[in-house]
């Protein structure tokens, strides 16, 4: 990390992991360790069904709160969805959009993330927009082609002034929940090309102001080095965030 200015960000997407009393739980103890938020921000994006306890149990609490997913409508006939209004509702301030779960399971289109994303800031919550190319894509030389696109979709209604409410996570597909990561040299390339793609568009200053993290198999003994990378400015946590005594040690390292 190289700009002082942004703070470090770490953030933990359970899916469609534990159930109430585990959730509870591990937001107890994350509120009890985690002090005043002051040198690194910390949120937990639980499943939807828990949104509302988590936001009770981690009041007077840095810790912030952030859906999954959501719809970009406010209201209508989309069963299953929740919209930005009913996220804001019960306290959620933050969002996902475009995890690559949501793009190639369940075959989310590109332009819906714009959609989303201008959605979520419409409405006061904080998008992190998840980016990043298959094995495939990137062995066959289109991680930059790949990227630019969803940057590109994703992005596409921001204004400059908006960016610094904006994270984008790049979380290379093949290193999900494999226990493959990306090298600091991978992960340092793509986060450089991310960041010169927001320099193009938007200017250098909200560029700088805009956080890049990093998620893809992040764990207690690999964290540190990638959060030494230059242009990483947190980590997107999947498994090792489901357990207090993995999770701790990321949020608590030595930067």
């Amino acid at each position: 990390m190289t700009n002082p200015q942004r703070k470090p960000y770490i953030a933990a997407n359970w899916k469609m992991n534990l159930d109430r009393t585990r959730v509870l739980d591990l937001v107890k103890i994350l509120k009890a360790r985690l002090g005043d938020g002051e040198d690194r921000e910390v949120a937990v994006f639980p499943p939807a069904l828990f949104l509302a306890d988590v936001a009770a149990v981690s009041q007077g609490s840095p810790i912030g709160l952030g859906a999954q997913n959501m719809h970009w409508e406010e209201e209508g006939a989309y069963t299953g969805e929740i919209s930005a209004p009913m996220l804001r509702g019960i306290g959620v301030e933050r969002v996902l959009i475009g995890h690559s779960e949501r793009r190639h399971l369940f075959f989310e289109k590109d332009e819906w993330m714009g959609r989303k994303l201008r959605a979520a800031l419409s409405h006061s919550i904080l998008p992190i927009l998840c980016v990043g190319e298959t094995l495939e894509e990137r062995k066959s030389g289109q991680m930059e082609a790949v990227l630019t696109r969803q940057l590109s979709t994703g992005l596409e209604w921001t204004k400059a002034e908006e960016l610094s409410r904006v994270t984008v996570a790049y979380e290379p597909v093949w290193a999900i929940g494999t226990g493959e990561v990306a090298t600091p040299e991978q992960a340092g390339e793509a986060h450089a090309m991310i960041r010169a793609w927001l320099r193009g568009q938007f200017g250098e200053v909200p560029a700088e102001n805009c956080r890049i993290l990093y998620g893809g198999s992040v764990k207690p003994s690999n964290v540190a080095s990638l959060m030494s990378v230059p242009q990483v400015d947190g980590v997107l946590v999947g498994g090792a965030s489901l357990k207090a005594e993995t999770f701790l040690p990321i949020v608590e390292f030595d930067g």
